[in-house]
């Protein structure tokens, strides 16, 4: 195969990204959160930037909880420092340097070992060696150093019990999802939401299987599960909204009247208007729906045909009549 030559010739606005963080870093990282690391690193020492964690993940189509995340991973590998306030709050980052982000000699540096994380007692020893056995049997493939340290933080920086572990790998597996950044995720979104037992897992996992299936029902979807871009829909009615299920049904009640066919698009219009609104049950819907009529009829413009009908009236000329001269007329005509 021919090699390819990369040629640059200018540098000008330019953001540059270390060749250690390409090789020891980004390989282990979910694309998600590579994403906002190279966004800060794009605002670095920007004097006009102001950072929000909302403007972030607005720029990066993510939750804010994603960010939080991707900040939480960034700083466990290393890479960023969070400053927090007395409530834990964060209020600044700081972005470190890696190890070989400058190199004066110009040689190419030998790629550090990947760090061991360290565990301490033979116990958690002993069952981070059976989770590995386990998770390979699950996904069916011998698991690669970077599947085992995902892992290891699973079990080292989540805190999560091996029984969890191996019921979060279990059940991903049972859903048709041997990648382990899915497994990662799901494991992070377990972590969020303070699951620390397999029955509080079950419970969610029970929970968000009733959401899925009755927003499928309601758009009369029979025989598969929801596609992966219908979740993060219904994760956002459900998590970011706080919608029940009756408002979310409903909600596609309206799209099926008004499209005469299932689309998330259309019913997150409707949801989003909601959420704006501040409703919170069904009754406030009704009471939207009143105020929208009656400003509605407020503006609603009068029929032409009725406008020149009451013009018509009130240029009509009234007549003046003789009361007695009609009435002797109609006596002498007997």
């Amino acid at each position: 195969m021919k090699t390819l030559t990369l040629k640059n010739k200018f540098q000008t606005n330019a953001t540059l990204l270390s060749n250690d963080f390409i090789d020891n870093h980004m390989v282990n990282a979910n694309g998600e959160f590579v994403k906002v690391y190279l966004f800060l690193l794009r605002h670095l020492d920007d004097p006009c930037t102001s950072l929000t964690i909302p403007m972030i993940a607005d720029c990066l189509n993510n939750t804010e909880n994603d960010i939080l995340r991707a900040f939480r991973y960034w700083e466990s590998a290393g890479l960023l420092r969070l400053e927090r306030d007395t409530e834990g709050k964060i209020t600044g980052l700081e972005l470190q340097k890696t190890a070989f982000s400058q190199n004066p000699s110009g040689k190419n540096p030998a790629p550090p070992k990947a760090k061991a994380v360290p565990i301490d007692s033979f116990k958690a020893q002993k069952e981070i060696k059976s989770l590995l056995f386990i998770a390979e049997q699950y996904l069916g493939k011998t698991l690669t150093r970077s599947d085992m340290e995902t892992i290891t933080y699973f079990y080292d920086n989540l805190h999560m019990s091996a029984d969890l572990i191996e019921y979060l790998i279990e059940t991903c597996v049972e859903n048709g999802h041997k990648s382990m950044h899915y497994i990662q995720k799901v494991a992070l979104s377990w972590s969020d939401s303070g699951i620390e037992t397999v029955s509080q897992a079950k419970e969610q996992s029970m929970v968000y299987s009733k959401n899925c299936f009755a927003v499928l029902n309601s758009f009369g979807i029979k025989n598969r599960g929801p596609a992966a871009s219908e979740l993060t829909y219904i994760r956002k009615w459900t998590e970011n909204y706080g919608f029940t299920t009756d408002i979310i049904q409903e909600a596609c009640r309206r799209t099926i009247s008004a499209t005469h066919q299932p689309s998330f698009e259309y019913a997150d219009t409707i949801l989003t208007k909601w959420h704006e609104n501040n409703i919170h049950y069904l009754s406030d819907i009704a009471s939207l729906d009143e105020a929208y009529l009656k400003e509605k009829a407020a503006h609603k413009p009068v029929p032409a045909k009725s406008r020149t009908a009451a013009r018509n009236l009130n240029n009509f000329e009234r007549r003046n009549y003789d009361m007695d001269s009609l009435e002797e007329q109609l006596l002498n005509s007997n």
